[in-house]
């Protein structure tokens, strides 16, 4: 069953936890056009492929696909642009010394509507390896039988 997105919630990247171990999170404005906002507040968004590079002292989102507006005209923006994210400068510095150093990459997990502005929270995150990712899934799975025990209990059923 899907879970339902929260309310302000573009879009978010479900599969990067499960790829990746996230060793830190922050939240970075996004610099769009017109049309890109007007398709972000119709939910036409996918984080699945992008990530985010650090050059020359900035931070850009790069492989986000923001659908074209259906009533954009010649206005109307590339999908696959690259987009400055906005960020203090010891946030960069701090997440640029990570990176380099420690082979670590920066991914988004969420975007979001925050006050009106659009947010994205970018993790700083390290590759699983196949077997990192079948004991997550195992872990999940023996937490959800425990809560599933717990719940027939606490209902009084028996198994």
């Amino acid at each position: 069953m899907a879970k339902k997105p929260q309310p302000g919630t573009i879009a978010s990247n479900r599969k990067a936890r499960h790829d990746y171990l996230v060793l830190d999170t922050v939240e970075a404005g996004v610099v769009l056009v017109g049309t890109e906002v007007k398709s972000l507040r119709l939910g036409r968004a996918s984080l699945v492929d992008s990530f985010a590079t650090i050059d020359d002292g900035e931070v850009w989102l790069r492989g986000l696909h923001i659908a074209e507006y259906a009533f954009g005209t010649w206005t109307n923006h590339t999908p696959r642009r690259v987009r400055k994210l906005l960020l203090h400068r010891r946030e960069i510095d701090k997440l640029a010394l990570r990176v380099h150093e420690g082979g670590l990459s920066l991914v988004p997990l969420s975007m979001y509507f925050a006050d009106g502005r659009v947010k994205v929270e970018l993790a700083l995150v390290k590759g699983k390896k196949s077997w990192d990712k079948r004991a997550s899934l195992a872990t999940r799975d023996a937490e959800r039988e425990i809560a599933r025990a717990f719940s027939n209990h606490i209902k009084g059923r028996r198994r």
